[in-house]
């Protein structure tokens, strides 16, 4: 019995407890919806001011032409003459306290010169136009090479190897046949021989030019009578082997590949472009570029071909770029490069910064601050992009202020007001829910309403019937 006495009162203690916390919480949840409950009795600043419809609380679309309640059963609220801003559709005020909270900032448009550098990644590679493969046009067997591996720096006229062909040895018989045959006969009074003795010796002299027989090793020929066994290649211009595919004594044949030399003094360099950057492209336009491992040091080029279609992966446009190459071949194929091509459009414009612009899909549109903390939407028209902004074709004057952080939430309040002025050029058509005013649904059949509620309040008298309270507009 001592023991249930002692516990009572902690229990007691918690009851109390419980009863307070409940208290609180009711009293704060009271305070909070009041405080969010929009009144419609008009502030001391709306006194006098005409009333121009009803609006629900809570969808502002959904308006009345005279006080009740919504469809939700809330109080309409009445909507005053001078409320919204006057101005172009969709013009809204927001006062200072709101925009500060809402962190609404503002830019002035100015006319600037439209300038800028388009900056991209380059590869580095060989000038397709300085690049030669060495092909044998005769068959034999590689005797010597005087080149033997890739890499390697050759001057031009440098030996890369040397051939020996036995068709190479018996042109150069038939060629002492033909000159030994035409000395004989040039002194002969007829006339027809000796003509044809000069046509064999210059057919067998052309056919060793054919094979890329040097005039120096021909004069020998024809003055000494020595006849060579191989037949040497030589490197056509100053620059470096790129691929060799010798076989070390093998046999080689007619066309095959043997070397493929490039001249490193002028290089290229592929750079991808965006697409909307592609405007501001042109043949001859000035480049640069620098490289990781050499900072500091710029290398200018220009422009020497745009491709006419897009990567299909990237959906970027590329361009070939020449540069001029140093002695010490400072530029490598296979090098990245940061590239800088210098747009220079000599005209002045108006530009508008990107984030000032709502895309809708179908027009662009910047929100322009008015006089009185009014802010308008005006459709503009933009032209190519210049760095972080665009240039404004249509619809922007020098001097306006354009919205550039907040814009969403003004343009859908602006939006909203736009769609409200509408219907308010049309007489409303809604009016406040009643019980009175109950509507049949399309293809069913509604028993027919008197003042007390018709049929339907009849049979819903008795025990089980719901109470369902009419709501009256207040007078």
């Amino acid at each position: 019995m001592n023991r249930t006495n002692r516990k009572r009162p902690w229990i007691t203690w918690i009851i109390i407890t419980l009863a307070a916390v409940i208290l609180a919480v009711g009293g704060t949840a009271f305070y909070f919806l009041n405080l969010t409950q929009p009144s419609s009795e008009p502030s001391a600043s709306q006194q006098g001011q005409k009333i121009l419809y009803w609006r629900s609380p809570m969808n502002p679309t959904e308006t009345y032409p005279e006080p009740g309640k919504d469809r939700m059963g809330m109080d309409l609220v009445p909507v005053y003459e001078g409320a919204g801003a006057s101005g172009p559709p969709g013009t809204i005020t927001i006062d200072p306290a709101t925009r500060q909270n809402i962190g609404v900032k503002t830019v002035t448009l100015v006319r600037k010169n439209l300038n800028r550098n388009i900056r991209t990644i380059g590869r580095v590679a060989y000038d397709e136009t300085r690049v030669r493969r060495i092909t044998p046009k005769i068959g034999g067997w590689v005797e010597r090479q005087e080149v033997n591996f890739t890499g390697q720096v050759v001057e031009k006229g440098q030996q890369l190897l040397t051939i020996y062909s036995p068709d190479l040895v018996s042109s150069q018989e038939e060629y002492l046949v033909a000159l030994q045959y035409q000395r004989r006969l040039q002194q002969s009074p007829i006339s027809g021989i000796s003509a044809g003795a000069d046509s064999l010796l210059r057919a067998t002299e052309a056919r060793l030019r054919y094979w890329d027989i040097t005039e120096a090793q021909i004069r020998a020929l024809r003055e000494r009578g020595e006849i060579t066994r191989t037949m040497a290649l030589h490197a056509p211009f100053k620059g470096i082997i790129v691929r060799k595919n010798v076989p070390e004594g093998g046999y080689v044949k007619p066309g095959q590949d043997l070397y493929e030399i490039a001249d490193i003094s002028s290089i290229w360099v592929y750079a991808d472009i965006y697409e909307y950057e592609a405007p501001w492209l042109k043949l001859g336009q000035e480049a640069e570029i620098t490289l990781a491992y050499q900072p500091g040091k710029t290398y200018r080029g220009k422009i020497i071909y745009i491709y006419p279609y897009l990567k299909n992966m990237t959906r970027t446009l590329q361009v070939r770029i020449s540069f001029p190459n140093s002695d010490d071949f400072d530029l490598k194929p296979d090098m990245w490069a940061n590239v800088s091509i210098k747009v220079d459009i000599n005209r002045q414009g108006l530009a508008v910064p990107v984030q000032a612009i709502i895309r809708t899909g179908v027009r662009d549109i910047a929100l322009v601050a008015l006089d009185g903390d009014r802010f308008a939407p005006r459709e503009i028209k933009l032209g190519a992009q210049v760095g972080d902004e665009f240039e404004v074709l249509k619809g922007l004057r020098e001097g306006d202020q354009v919205v550039t952080s907040a814009q969403f939430l003004i343009n859908s309040e602006s939006s909203l007001q736009a769609a409200i002025d509408k219907m308010r050029q049309a007489p409303p058509t809604m009016a406040p829910t009643t019980g009175k005013q109950q509507q049949a649904m399309p293809g069913m059949k509604m028993p027919d309403m008197d003042k007390t509620g018709g049929g339907m309040s009849k049979k819903m008298n008795g025990p089980d019937a719901m109470a369902m309270p009419a709501r009256h507009p207040k007078e």
